[in-house]
């Protein structure tokens, strides 16, 4: 094969997973969760609680391989950008684009490319509906299996002046419970 027909990949570590495979077995669960799904909001919702469970997992696995048995992040912000760099290159293939402190109980992780939006062609009766849904479940999956309780939404944003990607922003943004951030105080001895 020469190097224009080469399937893209995602890499994953020493294991490569088909691109395409990765898109068919995601169009497969929105199909199966949209048969079940009266409206777009019980479908993202769907998509949450599947991508939840695959967080925590993922996080588990990958929390394993990388510091040992047992060890897992404790703080806040050395998660969130665990989550922001390596995490979401072993799930999307690449980090997302930022992470941002909104207050000191928002934070908003953003990717102007996020995997499960590229391939989703949305039908007209489903308006607005926003697969990342799906990412923002496996974020939430890992804060609450790390500890750190959060209500995780996710919404679009519109692309920037001058992009002719046709791609818009899917942003994830965490709202963590009091409880969490006054810890996060007390460790940093504020």
């Amino acid at each position: 094969m020469n190097a224009s027909t080469t399937p893209k990949t995602l890499t994953r570590g020493k294991r490569d997973v088909a691109l395409s495979a990765y898109a068919l077995l995601f169009s497969e669960l929105v199909q199966y969760h949209k048969s079940r799904a009266k409206d777009t909001s019980e479908l993202e919702r769907a998509l949450e609680d599947a991508g939840a469970d695959v967080g925590r997992r993922m996080y588990e696995a990958q929390s394993f391989r990388e510091r040992g048995p047992g060890k897992r992040e404790n703080r806040l912000l050395p998660l969130l950008q665990f989550i922001q760099s390596s995490f979401w290159k072993n799930a999307f293939g690449r980090a997302a684009d930022s992470l941002e402190v909104y207050d000191d109980d928002e934070y908003l992780l953003s990717d102007r490319d996020l995997l499960v939006n590229r391939f989703v062609s949305v039908p007209k009766d489903y308006g607005d509906l926003n697969c990342g849904a799906f990412a923002a479940g496996m974020v939430g999956g890992i804060l609450r299996s790390a500890g750190f309780p959060s209500k995780v939404s996710c919404y679009y944003s519109e692309q920037a002046p001058g992009d002719a990607s046709g791609r818009r922003t899917t942003n994830i943004l965490m709202k963590f419970e009091r409880e969490t951030i006054e810890r996060e105080k007390r460790l940093d001895g504020r």
